[in-house]
């Protein structure tokens, strides 16, 4: 059985004593009228706490109100179709994740173009990692990939969902290494993380925020890290290309976004604060406590990285022709 990991308490630790101190309200935007930071996703998982953590950076810094409100389902479009169709006055906010970039290469019939969301601040991120159950017949990933090679379409993988990065980075794997595996979609990173402790599902790659806790406790085991460089929570468990997979590196971001048309004075000055709040202590401990990486940036530095990840999970997407409907 995995272990539930406790989503109240960690959001509230990793919150304690991150806002900062009220400055004046010449500097608010739109007019000191509230703001919302629209996720995705549900409340407990990483670009939730992300998004809380930002919320009470820019509330504290702007002295305007800021709430984050969760528009959950259709694979994060419903959410980021709200946020495109938004007045573009910087009071709605997206806090996006890979999804902003892969699901115009996935949807077929979107009635909105996520590629319109405007680029603002670039919070952070972290890794992803194969994970198995700790009796899993596999040392390591180039282990698993021998034994994969030798037994094509024995082997699974899970994934919370088609299209999630967890989906696309198994798709990755088997596009890098030449393998044949079946994908195993579940409703959720963890119903799928409850079957792979459990050995009913081989393998999985999820980002290390969300399995950190249940490798450090036994319930899985890590396998590879998919990233250019160890991580120092895991400094035994290798890389791919440690292990003779090349270019097999998948990292979730974490990023804030907003409407098409916003003017450019108040995306600077959000993209302002934010590297303000995160040149301090408070909020960088709060992102390495999740074991992520903190970013920031100049607003151009993340419209090229999301450049970038378009063209790459593009490239991936239609090698493996996937298609979510």
């Amino acid at each position: 059985m995995t272990r539930r990991i406790a989503r109240r308490p960690l959001i509230a630790g990793l919150l304690a004593g991150v806002a900062a101190p009220r400055i004046a309200s010449a500097q608010q935007i739109a007019g000191g009228r509230n703001i919302r930071i629209v996720v995705p996703f549900g409340a407990g998982g990483a670009v939730d706490i992300v998004g809380r953590l930002v919320a009470q950076e820019l509330q504290g810094r702007l002295g305007q109100t800021v709430v984050v409100e969760n528009r959950t389902g259709g694979g994060a479009n419903i959410a980021m179709e709200h946020v495109v169709r938004a007045t573009p006055d910087g009071t709605t906010l997206l806090m996006g994740s890979p999804s902003a970039v892969t699901n115009r290469h996935l949807y077929k019939n979107l009635n909105y173009d996520p590629s319109q969301l405007a680029p603002v601040f670039l919070v952070g991120e972290i890794p992803s990692a194969m994970v198995s159950a700790p009796g899993f017949e596999a040392v390591d990933g180039a282990d698993f990939v021998a034994k994969a090679r030798a037994r094509p379409g024995h082997y699974t993988f899970g994934s919370g969902g088609s299209g999630t990065t967890e989906h696309l980075a198994g798709e990755l794997l088997k596009l890098r290494a030449g393998l044949d595996l079946v994908h195993v979609p579940y409703r959720g990173g963890a119903a799928a993380m409850t079957d792979i402790a459990a050995g009913r599902v081989s393998m999985m790659f999820t980002n290390l925020a969300q399995a950190l806790p249940l490798i450090e406790g036994g319930q899985l085991k890590a396998l590879g890290v998919a990233d250019s460089v160890r991580h120092p929570a895991l400094p035994d468990v290798k890389t791919f290309a440690e292990m003779g997979v090349q270019d097999l590196n998948v990292t979730v971001w974490w990023g804030l976004m907003g409407p098409p048309g916003m003017p450019g004075e108040v995306v600077q000055r959000i993209n302002t604060v934010l590297n303000q709040a995160l040149n301090e202590p408070a909020m960088r401990e709060a992102l390495t406590r999740m074991r992520a990486k903190p970013i920031g940036g100049t607003v151009e530095s993340f419209a090229q990285r999301l450049a970038a990840d378009d063209r790459a999970w593009g490239e991936v997407i239609r090698g493996a022709n996937i298609t979510v409907n």
